[in-house]
């Protein structure tokens, strides 16, 4: 890993002295929505680089014209996670990485992760994300698609300006996937038959293969690293997969205030995730159509949440989709054991259990 007092200004190389602590944009530091506890904890090795992350998405958006500075910026003050960034500093850690490339990748894979997260709430209409409005909501769909295409185009230029044409096949690959996971699912939406193979297809593609490219690019920074892509890259897909499943999951477990968004926002959206699935084929024609009723009409009129919670609980469904999440984590963790042993690999090793016992 680079020094940890060096940073970088990614235009003409690193600056000297530069502390790393300092190199959050003000308005980002204090705006970022922290992790749950136990995330918090297993990024902490790799914080001060997140930082660095952090500064190299603002001096992209400041770069950018005026339109995009500050429709940008508010999105990304609006919080998250920071996952797939994290994951991919620790790889870099765990394989011994010296530079400063897992930096710029960082910042990238972040960059198209928002850039989904803006055109989807275009998409579902969505008017509150993270507890505040969407930047469609404050801005309009115009403005804000075109965010989201200035988000993905910024990202692939990132990676030509330094040559690095693998990473960009990866990384176009996975945005590739990432939109036609959005295509299935448009064409499945307010659809009752969904199965669970098209359900983890979706998941597959919308999810699980941008954390597969954060968790394998790590291994394109020298050649001979690439042993190693492989096991990263099932290792990243299993985790997104585990990561859907809950995130799925909590939306019909957490609280409005917790989630940043009203709860069963995917039902009312019309969009059947693996719960429902899993319960529909276990209900009577009366109880199905209470359920197809809110995927209709996008209400409560027809069915509460709470008498949905209770045919869920009912059904032991939550308990069978978490176990369907476990599986997933066992598999992302079985692809470590051909990676270097290291307290990062402990640490990825962790993610799941981690992911899954989130409660945002």
């Amino acid at each position: 890993m680079g020094d940890s007092g060096r940073g970088c200004d990614y235009h003409g190389g690193c600056r000297p002295g530069r502390q790393e602590g300092s190199a959050l944009n003000a308005r980002t530091h204090h705006s970022q929505a922290a992790p749950s506890p136990g995330l918090f904890q297993a990024f902490d090795s790799v914080r001060p680089r997140l930082a660095l992350v952090e500064r190299f998405i603002s001096d992209q958006l400041d770069a950018g014209p005026a339109a995009v500075r500050e429709a940008g910026a508010y999105v990304f003050e609006g919080g998250g996670k920071r996952i797939r960034p994290a994951i991919l500093l620790l790889v870099g850690r765990m394989l011994g990485y010296d530079g400063d490339r897992d930096v710029r990748y960082g910042g990238v894979v972040e960059m198209i992760h928002t850039a989904t997260l803006v055109h989807d709430d275009i998409i579902d209409h969505a008017t509150l994300r993270r507890g505040r409005a969407t930047a469609n909501n404050r801005w309009g769909n115009q403005l804000t698609v075109l965010l989201g295409d200035w988000l993905y185009t910024r990202s692939m230029e990132l990676a030509l300006d330094v040559g690095d044409v693998d990473v960009m096949r990866v990384l176009s690959r996975a945005t590739i996937q990432m939109i036609e996971g959005e295509i299935l699912g448009l064409r499945l939406k307010g659809r009752s038959d969904v199965s669970r193979d098209e359900y983890l297809e979706i998941s597959r593609r919308k999810t699980a293969e941008l954390f597969a490219a954060a968790c394998s690019i790590p291994a394109l920074f020298a050649p001979e690293l690439s042993r190693f892509r492989a096991p990263l890259d099932e290792f990243g897909r299993n985790l997104g997969t585990c990561f859907q499943i809950v995130d799925d999951l909590l939306d019909l477990t957490a609280s409005q205030q917790r989630l940043g968004k009203p709860v069963f926002s995917d039902l009312r959206e019309g969009t059947l995730t693996l719960p429902f699935i899993l319960l529909l084929p276990r209900l009577e024609r009366a109880e199905r159509a209470m359920i197809e009723q809110v995927m209709a009409d996008g209400t409560f009129n027809g069915a509460s949440p709470e008498q949905l919670r209770e045919l869920l609980d009912r059904h032991d469904v939550l308990a069978e989709v978490r176990a369907v999440a476990h599986e997933y984590g066992r598999r992302a963790v079985g692809a470590l054991d051909a990676l270097p042993a290291a307290p990062e690999r402990d640490l990825l090793a962790a993610a799941p259990s981690l992911l899954i016992d989130r409660d945002y």
